[in-house]
């Protein structure tokens, strides 16, 4: 926004308080949806279903270039404003008229600092002031906004309003396209402001704000009337005059009287809409074409081609192969390419004793935990012979898909094991193509700081372009393989190839040409 500051006036009123919360929001079930490529349904958009219910999820797209590096962060709208003045309205207001895919909703009540016994015996008195900026962990704040503004994944406090404490579980939030951050005073520290790419500051009458305090605190937070009033009248008046009222002078825009002002909120949503238009990648266009001259990377290692695997890759390449024959003999592939990418993880020497009470000195894995992540939906299929070779390993998925609009790979959709930074990954996908998929895959992992050195991305057949792509992008990541095919058709298939996994996995091919070729498998682009 300019440095002048653009104040919206509007007859409307606001249209109440909304309820404190930290989120990614998915659009509504009705909401229209993009076209993206899957063969998790042939005619209906992605799904996530569980034993309850059903979530129709947005995919987001590349946030890196066809480096593997961070290429634009999040857009970051600070919403600042009296207590109760209606900052958490607006800000859904502008997520439901924005209508863009992978919003974080981010209060800066989060943040309370962990109260001592005596703040704690003060608070339960109404005699501590939560409205002075002493209140709020401004360097865990800045830390993690400034994680999250650049694609981190990162862990939020859940804080108690009626413990006046942090909850023992923190919420993962990843994955940002736009952040709303609200707060009274999210204006009030420098190092926040910096990270703020759009002010606004929500302008409510003081009346209104204490009549909606009353409500939220009796209703929601368990207080009585008498503590909510002394609170007021000692704490919350005297910070908004003193800390909150005077950065109005800091905000792009004012809007007065909170979610009712649809003038204000219009004018927001449309310049964040033209902000986003200019940070559009397009990764798999410059992936495809890239000219790739140079010798197979080091990284790489492709299964010795033995009698063996040679047979086993007729078998499977042949159109006439049946289902059944190439499940079972896909399944005898992968066992042996996940036991050749057992052999790239760190060991070091152990001796042990023999019944026969002799020493042996052999080796023993150097590591604290292996996980295995599939690229859903055909690199699912590999978790079984992962399973079979390493005890107890921990599985994670990514769901990522082919938006037929733009052409480039969305991320839709991922489950990751609790501290995984620390783990060796296998990243497996069926096939690699172009390598858009594995390198947004790999992304995700580094995003959730796992070290690139201890990421393997292990996959049954690559072409020449997803090798390079990925070696390029990240030339720590180990590359592994049962064979590497040297060409792409138009529509970005490896040539000669296997043909579709997963519709020939699944038996989800179908019987209608024009069917299969509208809906073609692409997770693994």
């Amino acid at each position: 926004m300019d440095a002048e500051r653009l104040k919206i006036i509007s007859s409307c009123s606001d249209s109440g308080n909304g309820e404190d919360s930290l989120d990614r929001l998915l659009p509504p079930a009705g909401a229209p949806r993009r076209k993206s490529a899957t063969s998790l349904s042939t005619t209906e958009p992605p799904l996530l279903r569980t034993g309850t219910r059903t979530i129709y999820t947005a995919g987001r797209p590349p946030w890196y270039d066809e480096h593997g590096a961070q290429s634009k962060d999040a857009f970051v709208i600070g919403l600042c404003g009296g207590s109760a003045s209606g900052k958490t309205t607006v800000a859904n207001k502008i997520i439901e008229a924005l209508d863009v895919p992978w919003v974080v909703l981010l209060s800066m009540d989060s943040f309370y600092k962990v109260l001592s016994p005596e703040e704690q015996s003060l608070a339960a008195k109404n005699d501590y002031n939560f409205d002075h900026p002493g209140a709020f962990d401004f360097e865990l704040l800045v830390a993690t906004l400034r994680k999250l503004k650049q694609g981190k994944s990162v862990k939020i406090p859940v804080y108690d309003f009626t413990t006046h404490g942090r909850q023992k579980d923190w919420k993962n939030v990843y994955g940002a396209s736009v952040i709303i951050f609200e707060g009274i005073m999210s204006f009030a520290d420098k190092g926040l402001l910096q990270l703020l790419d759009m002010k606004i500051f929500v302008d409510t009458d003081s009346d209104i704000r204490l009549v909606r305090r009353l409500r939220r605190d009796i209703t929601e937070r368990g207080r009585d009337i008498e503590g909510v009033i002394k609170q007021y009248n000692k704490f919350v008046k005297p910070a908004f005059e003193q800390y909150i009222e005077p950065t109005m002078r800091l905000a792009d825009i004012v809007v007065p009287r909170g979610g009712g002002n649809m003038v204000a909120i219009d004018l927001i949503v449309q310049h964040v809409h033209s902000q986003l238009e200019e940070r559009e990648l397009s990764v798999r266009a410059l992936l495809a074409s890239a000219q790739q001259t140079q010798p197979l990377p080091q990284t790489l290692s492709v299964l010795e081609s033995t009698p063996q695997v040679r047979g086993l890759h007729t078998i499977i390449r042949n159109k006439e192969t049946s289902r059944d024959e190439f499940i079972f003999y896909s399944k005898r592939l992968m066992r042996l390419l996940i036991e050749h990418a057992l052999t790239f993880l760190p060991s070091q020497l152990c001796v042990i004793q023999t019944p026969q009470s002799h020493e042996y000195e052999g080796r023993s894995y150097k590591g604290k935990g292996i996980t295995g992540v599939s690229i859903l939906r055909a690199g699912e299929t590999m978790e079984p012979a992962l399973r079979a070779v390493c005890k107890d390993v921990r599985i994670g998925k990514i769901l990522i898909q082919t938006n037929l609009d733009s052409g480039e790979p969305e991320l839709h959709y991922l489950r990751l094991p609790k501290d995984i930074s620390e783990d060796h990954v296998i990243l497996m996908d069926s096939t690699v193509s172009t390598g858009a998929a594995a390198m947004m895959a790999v992304r995700v992992l580094l995003d959730h700081e796992v070290q690139e050195d201890r990421i393997m991305l292990v996959s049954l057949l690559m072409a020449e372009l997803g090798v390079h792509s990925v070696a390029y992008a990240f030339p720590k990541v180990k590359i592994i393989t049962t064979a590497v095919d040297k060409d792409l058709d138009e529509l970005f298939h490896v040539i000669p190839g296997i043909g579709d996994f997963g519709d020939r996995y699944f038996g989800t091919d179908g019987s209608d040409a024009s069917s299969d070729e509208e809906n073609q498998e692409q997770l693994s682009y």
